[in-house]
C-alpha cells in the first residue's frame, strides 16, 4: 500500500480511471460484436446505423485516451470494410 498521501490518491484516481476505461472497452466490444452479427439479409441503412453508433464509439474512446488514435483508426476501418462486404 502506498505511504504518501500523494500516493493514496494516484491509487484511488487510478482505479477509478480503470474502471471507466474499462466500461468504455466494454462497449467498444459490444458494438463489434452487433456488427459481427450483421448478415446478408440487412439492408443498408440498419447496417449504416449501427457502423455510426460503432464509429462514434470508438471516435470518443480515442478522444478520451482509452484507445490510441491509430488504434481507434484501424479499428473503424475494418468494421467499415466488414460491414461494405456483408451488405454488398
Amino acid at each position: 500500500m502506498a505511504n504518501h498521501k500523494s500516493a493514496v490518491k494516484r491509487n484511488l484516481q487510478s482505479q477509478k480511471r480503470r474502471l471507466r476505461n474499462r466500461a468504455v472497452k466494454t462497449r467498444i466490444k459490444g458494438i463489434v460484436k452487433q456488427i459481427g452479427l450483421l448478415g446478408k439479409d440487412t439492408d443498408a441503412t440498419t447496417a449504416a446505423d449501427v457502423l455510426n453508433t460503432a464509429q462514434s464509439t470508438i471516435d470518443k474512446a480515442s478522444k478520451k485516451g482509452v484507445l490510441h488514435p491509430r488504434t481507434a483508426a484501424r479499428k473503424i476501418s475494418r468494421l467499415t470494410k466488414s460491414v461494405n462486404r456483408s451488405i454488398a
